[in-house]
């Protein structure tokens, strides 16, 4: 286990925070100074150095040496199974616990915390002791069959619209030639960057001295856990805590026949998930589509969610036709209606995709001898026969399920429901009594609080901050999720829908803003004002509840809102953040400034934050 030094860096920016040059009159009314490092408490902290500072550490020290001689009991103090993105989160912010503990505890810099004690502090201070178990590779679904091998096909599809969109280029006064392109290239590039990040994160965990430890993890009962490769001998160890962080595998509804692939996971199955043979699939998973091993000239897509979508932009920019099978009444079901009715007239109606809405596809047949994929269709609602369709490719596009088999979970009393493990808020496992399991806790899509990656990662920083004894709730309404089809759509906090509904119920009316990428001189200047920024707002208090946009890197922009909501930032407050211009962030500017909120709730918000902080 490697010890972990500090950081002068991270320091740095606390002490630009908390730098006595502040003036005492600043006002951040709606914003949380206990974030934002503003308080008196703050400026009456004794300086670097300091006896009160020497004394602080010295405690803070002796306290941590007193929790990790308790940990001795047990072979680590932390042990996640599952490598993803968020079991590597959760591992990451485990080791570097200590330096984090240190910084916000004393205020002072690596300098004066080796003066405190004599020597330096990483020589006598460390993490939380942290083993990661991983029974295929690094990195899970999101880095080797999810977002980071997709992003490398739809940053290809995106060059490819450009290059074929010849209005387009006309009015940027450029002239191209045909354009062209390599699949095995294209796969390649996609192959090359999960590698990539795949090694980048293997790495960064060995670094800092995260133990990765080969094998199916299966916990065997409180506290303990074993693991091994399948037909080899076990290994068995103990925990001061352990998180559950196994992710997901797409789900395949009955009656769809996928080429080569079993839907019924075990340990064993999982193991050797990504070993397909080496036949032409023609009904397949994204986590086969996303090897590119063939371009099909017409491919039916099940499912028109975020995988659908990004999928149909990468297919027909390199020349497929693509068929749209929903369930649903309409399309894209999961985004807010009116951002759905304009991604369909930009994404959908003007590209090679036709569609059939409120439809099931009860039986897939995988193409043979000479024939082609069938797919029959019936009525969601009557569940009468509606049509059969003849095409190149099936691709199954219809969610994921979590992957929480062979867990041992039985060991410990815990019943799944529909195969996710039940947590509470604080993502602690919950037994079949309904009882905390303790020292128990799962994070990201095995719980199906929230299934994207960045959402695993989140879940598991804020477990290592209660196991290191702080008290921390996520807050999921303030976790963005984005869709990246050219233009892209992004998304935090509630829909329409759900807001008149979350209104309904507790009383209180909302508003929505709106504003257009067409009035952003960016935007204009790249030839793609088509895009529209949308805010769902209580017009009483000014709080956010929902901010959605489609347009011209839109994954990128929603991130203001998304911390305005975690940091519970009211609209009166962030209209005054300046913006540099000409950028896309002013379409957001644009859009808070648009928001109409009562005076006098602003003015009595304000004097009410500035009285509980000052």
């Amino acid at each position: 286990m490697h010890s972990i030094s500090f950081s002068t860096a991270i320091i740095s920016g606390r002490n630009h925070y908390t730098s006595d040059l502040s003036p005492p009159s600043l006002r951040f009314c709606g914003l949380r100074r206990a974030t934002l490092r503003f308080s008196r408490a703050s400026r009456s902290e004794p300086r670097r150095g300091s006896l009160s500072s020497k004394l602080h550490f010295k405690k803070l020290s002796a306290s941590l040496s007193d929790n990790r001689s308790a940990a001795k009991a047990f072979d680590y103090d932390l042990v996640i199974i599952g490598a993803g993105v968020g079991g590597h989160g959760a591992a990451l912010h485990a080791v570097e616990k200590v330096h984090k503990l240190l910084i916000d505890s004393t205020g002072v810099n690596s300098v004066s915390v080796s003066s405190v004690i004599g020597r330096r502090a990483d020589q006598q201070l460390q993490g939380l002791k942290t083993a990661i178990i991983e029974g295929d590779v690094i990195g899970g679904t999101c880095v080797n069959r999810g977002c980071v091998p997709s992003k490398a096909l739809l940053a290809v599809s995106r060059r490819m619209r450009e290059l074929q969109n010849e209005h387009h280029l006309k009015a940027l006064g450029l002239q191209v030639s045909a354009a062209g392109y390599d699949r095995q290239g294209v796969a390649d590039h996609a192959n090359n960057l999960a590698l990539k990040i795949r090694n980048n994160l293997t790495n960064s965990m060995k670094a800092i001295g995260v133990d990765i430890l080969t094998g199916v993890g299966t916990i065997l009962g409180p506290q303990k856990v074993k693991y091994g490769k399948v037909g080899a001998s076990e290994n068995v160890i103990t925990a001061k805590n352990i998180i559950i962080a196994t992710g997901s595998v797409p789900f395949v509804p009955k009656g769809i026949e996928v080429d080569g692939a079993d839907s019924s996971f075990t340990s064993s199955s999982f193991y050797f998930y990504s070993l397909y043979t080496k036949l032409r699939k023609t009904v397949i998973t994204s986590d086969h589509a996303l090897k590119l091993e063939v371009v099909p000239d017409w491919v039916a897509i099940v499912g028109s969610g975020y995988i659908g979508l990004e999928f149909s932009d990468v297919y027909t920019a390199l020349g497929s036709e693509v068929t749209f099978i929903e369930a649903l009444d309409q399309l894209m079901p999961g985004f807010d209606p009116e951002i759905s009715k304009l991604a369909q007239r930009v994404l959908i109606n003007p590209r090679k995709i036709d569609y059939h809405t409120g439809v099931f596809a009860t039986k897939i047949t995988p193409a043979k001898n000479g024939k082609p994929v069938t797919i029959e269709l019936i009525d969601a609602k009557t569940k009468e026969p509606k049509d059969t369709l003849e095409v190149d490719a099936a691709l199954i596009a219809t969610g994921r399920a979590p992957f929480t088999k062979g867990l041992g979970l039985e060991n410990i009393n815990v019943a799944t429901e529909r195969g996710f493990i039940p947590v509470d808020e604080r993502m602690r496992v919950i037994d079949a009594e309904g009882n905390l399991v303790p020292h128990l806790y799962c994070i990201g899509d095995a719980n199906g609080k929230m299934m994207l990656a960045h959402a695993a990662s989140a879940q598991g920083i804020s477990v290592v901050e209660q196991v290191s004894g702080k008290d921390h709730v996520l807050n999921h309404l303030s976790v963005p999720a984005a869709c990246f089809t050219h233009p892209e759509i992004s998304m935090v906090g509630l829909t329409e829908p759900q807001a008149k509904e979350k209104a309904e119920k507790q009383g209180f009316e909302i508003s929505i803003a709106k504003t257009s990428f067409k009035a952003n001189t960016k935007a204009l200047a790249e030839n793609e004002g088509e895009g529209l920024a949308k805010l769902i707002y209580r017009p009483d208090n000014g709080e956010i509840l929902g901010v959605h946009i489609f347009g011209m890197h839109a994954a990128d922009l929603i991130h203001e809102a998304s911390n305005a909501i975690a940091l519970g930032t009211r609209v009166q407050d962030i209209k005054y953040a300046v913006h540099a211009h000409p950028t896309l962030s002013e379409v957001l500017d644009e859009l808070f400034k648009s928001a109409k909120v009562s005076l006098l709730s602003s003015y009595s918000y304000c004097a009410n934050q500035q009285q509980i902080d000052y």
